[in-house]
């Protein structure tokens, strides 16, 4: 996000310093090499660096002295309870306020719980004491991994929030040509607007996915559910895709975070609550479907098919696939994976874990496949070439990106999710297709 924000800001001609403690990475940046997976992020990158618009710097000291606007743009991830742990918001501040210019504007650019713009405020003022008068406006950021160049450039707002209007006046004209809606209001509705959004996004995904659960007990296709519900103008199609559930750096830290706020002020957040719970059910699920269509993992070859937790990102954190292959491997299977983009982070992560070249290889001699991520790629495989590889044509297509027909008629046994299937007709997990596992077994040594 901050790399992200301070490229795009050079784009619309301003002079950016982008400031990072870890040398290596801004080492990587003055030599032209971008530490992340973001599509069209290199192109503006190394525009506007050639364009003498862009900077790195590890130094405080020589970044924020001459800045109008300084970004704090750092990670606040979950802490012990669930809260936002702010120790990087906390080092950044005090670090901007050691070197701060008179009139200059801080600007809180990361998800912070509410009053974090009230206790920047605290935190700089009793540093400089009044010597240096400063502002500070909260600005919550709205970008998607994948799609992060494209958001920012085209926001369907700009949310700034302050105690000081003319402040928020001023940093608003940053956005102006973006020719977006600028919403100005007060720190902690600012603050507010970003958690709820998210947890609203978070809410219609496990809403989906528990629809998507009844679906499949029930016998209807949750993908022609979610089809005829967005049509409505009150509900839309965005966000209904049944899966197995949310990840990365957002969703499952601000969902937890807006609980444990809640909580301790007294509220009692239920529907919070639901939607972590159902969330991890999602994901579970995918292990149950393989149990019925395998019966013991012991010994068995799944592949995995994507690993980041969304397409057109390298992100692991919190991916779905990082849970499914740890409790995989409690059971006994063997993994092999490919991902299109986080082959490296993952392969530090997942020693155990056999990294394939692509989707053909992952497939090779497999009981089950399962798609955890919907890559483009993935999309337009040659299926009847998998089929072939594998021991065992147990596809578990957790993104809903195959036609359950198609791929039944290819000889798969298809297993989707809330896609409308017989579970009692299809579902054997000591029967009939454990038998045929086994069988298939014996001419392959795992």
């Amino acid at each position: 996000m901050g790399l992200v924000t301070g490229a795009c800001l050079a784009d619309l001609g301003n002079d950016v310093t982008c400031v990072d403690i870890d040398e290596a990475k801004v080492a990587r940046l003055n030599a032209g090499q971008i530490p992340i997976y973001e599509p069209g992020l290199e192109e503006v990158v190394g525009r506007n660096v050639r364009a003498g618009r862009l900077h790195f710097t590890s130094s405080y000291a020589s970044a924020v002295p001459p800045a109008q606007f300084i970004y704090i743009a750092v990670n606040t991830p979950a802490g012990q309870a669930g809260e936002a742990d702010m120790s990087q918001a906390r080092s950044a501040t005090q670090s901007i306020a050691q070197h701060l210019s008179p009139d200059a504007i801080i600007i809180n650019k990361s998800t912070m719980p509410i009053g974090t713009g009230d206790w920047v405020t605290m935190m700089v003022g009793r540093y400089v004491e009044g010597r240096v008068p400063f502002h500070v406006v909260s600005n919550p950021e709205f970008l998607r991994e994948g799609s992060a160049i494209v958001d920012f450039m085209n926001p369907d707002r700009v949310v700034l929030g302050s105690t000081d209007p003319e402040a928020a006046k001023i940093v608003a004209e940053l956005y102006v040509p973006l020719n977006a809606p600028i919403m100005i209001t007060d720190l902690r509705t600012a603050e507010m607007i970003k958690y709820a959004s998210n947890a609203f996004l978070a809410t219609k995904i496990s809403f989906i996915n528990e629809m998507a659960a009844i679906c499949e007990r029930l016998g209807a296709d949750v993908k022609e559910v979610a089809r005829g519900m967005g049509l409505d103008k009150r509900v839309g199609p965005a966000f209904l895709e049944a899966g197995v559930g949310y990840g990365g750096s957002c969703f499952p830290k601000d969902i937890m975070a807006l609980a444990h706020m809640a909580a301790v002020h007294g509220c009692h957040p239920q529907l919070l609550r639901a939607v972590m719970d159902i969330n991890h059910d999602a994901r579970r699920s995918v292990l149950i479907k393989i149990r019925e269509g395998l019966g013991s993992l012991e010994d068995r070859r799944i592949g995995v098919l994507g690993l980041a937790f969304k397409p057109n990102t390298d992100d692991l954190r919190e991916a779905p696939a990082l849970e499914i292959i740890h409790l995989l491997v409690q059971e006994g299977a063997h993994v092999q994976a490919f991902d299109p983009a986080a082959m490296e982070m993952a392969q530090r992560m997942l020693p155990s874990v056999h990294m394939c070249s692509d989707a053909y290889e992952v497939a090779e001699g497999a009981h089950a496949l399962i798609l955890m991520t919907d890559w483009n790629e993935f999309k337009s495989l040659n299926m009847r070439r998998l089929k072939d590889s594998m021991l065992y044509p147990l596809l578990i297509d957790g993104r809903n990106i195959y036609d359950p027909q198609e791929m039944a008629a290819l000889g798969f046994h298809y297993r989707g999710m809330g896609r409308g299937y017989d579970t009692a007709q299809s579902s054997n997990g000591n029967g009939a297709a454990s038998a045929d596992v086994v069988e298939a077994s014996r001419s392959i040594r795992v």
